[in-house]
């Protein structure tokens, strides 16, 4: 039998001029020829663009944007020297309020087209007061030459280094200890790893910074292989050192042939291997690798809203799954909560621990391993109120849904950096209702949503939606 031909009205190499409609959920501008829908980078709504198609596919194509005719009324020049290389941030040229009106839209878009939830006409946003230089954690690629290293963030859909000597949106002690390491590298000449050959030293940056604290902790993530004595040296300096604020310089081994960032090796070259930040009247000890949120300011609003949706919950326990370096489970326990955290990253729960002594909070518990190992067992108690998860992208498995809807506890909060993911959950928790979502702004620049789910156990109640 003969296959079907598709009918696509487009062509690789064809040059079109078109009107940008709306964004995709990507950040991408989204044209449309006859029907067909083409993701074109870089385009923002109300543009009028030229562009060559580069790739077609039954369902869509892709378009690069050569020339903007017509300027959307939206655009804004962005700060940053490399932004139509950089990947990092696509939403620098759109006006702060679009940028959140997107994020919205695509929560709306995801909770009625993936879990088939009629969304709420107002959904609340939590806007970030600092838009720019807020990011407490930099993560950088580091290529090039001997003597000469690139560093700095890939390009879009690429592996090759956008090299700047400042991020607009990462705090400036980020920037200023990343450039000393990089005069540092081109005096002794530290070599560079490659990924074809899987030859040379260094791979990789991590720079995490408190503005609270004035604290500095710097990774270097390296292939195997020592850094030379004269580089130490320079790089230990103490006056340099306090003048950047770093309290601990660490060499992360990764000598996998991986696109993972770190490996599982720490090595103390100076220092400690944690530094502290100040939040909300607690002390966090965070270590290279542990997660917190980036975004300082915006994590104490988005935990002062957990602490507001748990206040009913009284004496009855509250489960932070997916802990990380235990953000959450400290603050609720600070409020007079009896809290159990879960983290499968054991560094990450060290963090916790060490932060609950030190603000001398003995009413929270952290338990190391995966959330489906812990959560089964946790879910027979009755006393436990809320259930606060935290996933990483990728969501909740199958294995913890099942164990929440046996469980029936009164109230879960979904925490979601994902809105596919979140959307796809919250479709398979039937018998929950949302209760209340706010879309938090934690990562302002960018087409990333942060999101927060409140959902109450109706067991009267069929089906999904929003609770009047």
């Amino acid at each position: 039998m003969a296959k079907l031909k598709l009918n696509i009205p487009v062509k690789k190499g064809d040059r079109l001029e078109l009107d940008v409609e709306t964004l995709a959920s990507s950040g991408d501008g989204l044209c449309r020829y006859e029907g067909y829908t083409l993701f074109t980078p870089g385009g923002l709504p109300g543009d009028k663009i030229v562009g060559k198609v580069v790739k077609t596919t039954p369902r869509f194509g892709v378009m690069k944007m050569f020339k903007v005719i017509e300027f959307s009324k939206d655009r804004v020049d962005p700060p940053c020297p490399v932004f139509f290389k950089c990947g990092g941030c696509k939403f620098q040229d759109l006006a702060y309020e679009k940028q959140l009106q997107f994020k919205i839209q695509i929560i709306k878009d995801s909770l009625k087209r993936i879990a088939h939830i009629e969304p709420p006409e107002n959904i609340e946003v939590i806007a970030a007061d600092s838009q720019y230089q807020y990011r407490n954690k930099g993560s950088f690629a580091v290529q090039g030459n001997t003597g000469k290293p690139l560093i700095g963030f890939y390009a879009e859909s690429s592996h090759d280094v956008a090299d700047s000597a400042t991020c607009d949106i990462l705090l400036p002690a980020i920037n200023n200890t990343k450039e000393w390491l990089r005069q540092l590298l081109e005096k002794h000449e530290i070599s560079i790893y490659h990924e074809r050959s899987h030859q040379g030293l260094l791979r990789g940056l991590i720079i995490r910074h408190s503005l609270s604290t004035g604290e500095t902790l710097v990774g270097m993530v390296t292939n195997k292989g020592r850094f030379p004595r004269g580089f130490l040296a320079d790089l230990t300096q103490e006056k340099n050192l306090k003048k950047l604020g770093i309290v601990g310089l660490i060499q992360n081994i990764n000598s996998q042939n991986t696109n993972v960032i770190m490996g599982s090796e720490n090595k103390v070259l100076w220092g400690k291997n944690r530094y502290t930040e100040n939040l909300g009247g607690l002390t966090f000890h965070l270590s290279l690798g542990s997660f917190f949120q980036i975004h300082s300011k915006q994590a104490e609003k988005l935990y002062t809203l957990i602490d507001q949706w748990t206040e009913e919950a009284g004496d009855r326990t509250l489960v932070d799954a997916y802990s990380g370096s235990g953000g959450i489970a400290l603050w609720l326990a600070k409020q007079g909560r009896s809290v159990i955290g879960i983290e499968k990253f054991e560094p990450a729960m060290e963090d916790a621990r060490q932060s609950a002594k030190s603000n001398g909070l003995s009413n929270c518990q952290f338990l190391t391993g995966a959330v489906e190992e812990h959560v089964s067992k946790i879910a027979l108690d009755k006393t436990v109120h809320t259930f606060i998860m935290d996933p990483p992208r990728k969501g909740i498995s199958e294995a913890v849904i099942q164990t929440l809807l046996q469980a029936q506890p009164k109230q879960i909060i979904y925490i979601s950096c994902n809105p596919a993911t979140l959307a796809r959950d919250l479709e398979r928790l039937d018998g929950y209702k949302i209760q209340d979502i706010r879309v938090i702004d934690m990562f302002p620049q960018t087409q990333h949503i942060e999101t927060a789910v409140r959902l109450t156990h109706r067991p009267t109640a069929s089906g999904r939606g929003i609770l009047p």
